[in-house]
């Protein structure tokens, strides 16, 4: 049985803090201690912070981003290209693309990508969503933008089967993406490149 930190209070912060991405029980232990000699100053406006997120931020109804409001400020933003939308894994895609500043069109959240392997299937993913949203015939094209993975490619050629007969214009990221490469963790710059290159699926 692992050692605790003596107290309750510690021991589930510790615990938790271990839960996201990149702690592990050490780590998160140096985190809390952190947080702890930063009471004024970091941890109380981050519970707060927390504590508002939480209660206030959802996922759009139209296109799957985090926002306090919904659907969201991109599917209600008027100077948006309506008519081209961005396939992305999950909502850090979609912040990655908007940090490079070149995509002015709409974005379709997946939610994840197929994968036999961890038992994720059409089912599970948006797939139908982004249907529906082709058949109003608002949408002309479609970026699918996974990621340069078996499980990105296999998503990617699922999605162009599907839309084969929908008559929109299915693109895929061109190889500015580097193969194995997440979004999430690319540069803007190569986001940029990839956008502007894309190419015919």
């Amino acid at each position: 049985m692992a050692k605790t930190l003596g107290t309750e209070e510690l021991d589930r912060l510790t615990h938790l803090l271990a839960k996201l991405p990149g702690l592990g029980p050490r780590s998160s232990g140096r985190v809390a201690l952190h947080l702890l000699k930063q009471r004024q100053s970091l941890m109380l406006p981050l519970s707060v912070a927390l504590a508002e997120a939480a209660n206030k931020v959802e996922s759009c109804e139209v296109c799957g981003n985090f926002d306090s409001s919904n659907p969201c400020r991109i599917c209600t933003d008027s100077d948006r290209d309506g008519s081209i939308c961005c396939v992305v894994k999950e909502v850090g895609d979609l912040w990655a693309l908007e940090r490079s500043g070149v995509f002015k069109g709409c974005y379709h959240v997946m939610g994840g990508l197929l994968s036999a392997l961890d038992g994720i299937g059409p089912d599970e993913l948006r797939f139908q969503e982004l249907l529906k949203r082709t058949s109003t015939n608002a949408i002309k094209e479609v970026i699918l933008a996974m990621d340069a993975t078996v499980d990105g490619q296999t998503t990617a050629h699922y999605l162009a089967e599907l839309l084969s007969d929908s008559g929109v214009a299915v693109t895929w990221l061109a190889r500015g993406v580097p193969v194995g490469g997440e979004l999430g963790y690319l540069d803007d710059g190569t986001i940029a490149q990839a956008l502007n290159a894309r190419r015919a699926l």
